[in-house]
């Protein structure tokens, strides 16, 4: 599972050390599970420097690109902040998501090949009711690639690009609250009968499914979920 403190070490050879700061300062965001309540979320860009390996200026470069794209936000006198959304912002993006992973679903049972939903087994099976506290950590990083393999298989692009754009807080808000309220229970449940719809081209059932599921967890978390 992700980490609350951010994972780094020395950038190697081969992009520029601007590019090379960037792509790992923002692996190591991406990586970082930012809505634990203990996560730390202000960066120290000399800290950074020193255990990046890189002088202070292709960091200062990686951080305005980041700023850039909303991943993190540099505010004078301050210091650099990574960016978490609002409890309302992350509730509108699990909306749109509900509607574009069940779309991706309907799509699923008519474009998936037979050996494409069957490879959903290999995230799904492993996993039992009585079993899951054991695999914790397993089946946290099992519901998030179940969900992106569920956009894969629509084998729409355009879902595709709009879903990786809330990829990273919508992932993050469900590794927070997967084991809250035997969320991780249910999950399976869904999982199991979202793959059997599937499978069977249910096309109107596999929507309705991958859409109430998505919409659960919204429900969770507008009623037991705070953020700052």
């Amino acid at each position: 599972m992700p980490d609350t403190q951010l994972k780094i070490g020395p950038i190697g050879e081969g992009l520029s050390l601007k590019a090379r700061a960037y792509e790992a300062l923002k692996a190591a965001i991406t990586n970082m599970n930012i809505y634990a309540d203990d996560a730390e979320l202000r960066l120290d860009e000399r800290d950074l420097s020193q255990r990046f390996g890189v002088s202070r200026t292709p960091l200062r470069e990686a951080l305005a690109q980041l700023d850039q794209e909303g991943l993190v936000k540099i505010v004078a006198r301050r210091g650099i902040f990574i960016v978490r959304k609002t409890k309302a912002e992350i509730l509108d993006m699990i909306t749109v998501w509900a509607a574009l992973e069940s779309m991706a679903a309907r799509l699923a049972t008519k474009e998936a090949s037979g050996r494409e939903l069957s490879a959903l087994h290999t995230l799904v099976d492993q996993f039992s009711q009585d079993r899951i506290a054991n695999k914790m950590g397993e089946y946290s990083d099992a519901n998030i690639k179940f969900h992106q393999a569920i956009i894969a298989l629509g084998k729409c692009p355009l879902i595709a690009e709009i879903t990786d754009g809330l990829f990273f807080h919508v992932r993050a808000i469900r590794q927070r609250t997967i084991f809250e309220q035997d969320r991780a229970k249910r999950s399976i449940i869904d999982h199991k009968e979202i793959v059997n719809a599937l499978e069977a081209r249910d096309t109107e059932g596999a929507e309705r499914l991958v859409r109430e599921h998505t919409l659960r967890l919204r429900d969770h978390v507008e009623r037991f979920v705070t953020l700052d």
